[in-house]
C-alpha cells in the first residue's frame, strides 16, 4: 500500500465495460512527511475520495479484484481516506 494526495480527476467517456461506475482519480504518492516520492498515478476509486483527501492506494495485481468475480483491467485502486497519520522520530519519541 501507499499514501496519496488526490491531485485531479479523469474523464473518459469510452473505456473498457468494466471501468464503468467506477471514479478515476489521479493520486500523487506521498512519504510520512507528505512529500511527493514518485510520478503520479490513475487510480480507481469507489469509495468517494475527492480532489485533496489524503487516500491508501494500491498497485499492481491486487488491485484488478476489487470486483471479486469480475478482474478489472486496472493497475492501482484507492482503498481508503485517510483521517490522519502518526509518526515517531527520533531516539527521544519527537
Amino acid at each position: 500500500m501507499l499514501m496519496g494526495r488526490v491531485i485531479g480527476n479523469v474523464w473518459a467517456t469510452r473505456k473498457e465495460d468494466g471501468l464503468n461506475g467506477l471514479k478515476l482519480l489521479i493520486v500523487q504518492p506521498i512519504d510520512s512527511n507528505q512529500k511527493p516520492i514518485r510520478a503520479e498515478m490513475v487510480a480507481a476509486d469507489r469509495i468517494g475520495a475527492g480532489i485533496g483527501d489524503d487516500v491508501l492506494i494500491t498497485s499492481g495485481g491486487s488491485s484488478r479484484y476489487i470486483m471479486k468475480d469480475n478482474p478489472l483491467p486496472i493497475d492501482a485502486v484507492v482503498i481508503g481516506i485517510i483521517d490522519s497519520t502518526e509518526v515517531m522520530r527520533g531516539d527521544n519519541n519527537e
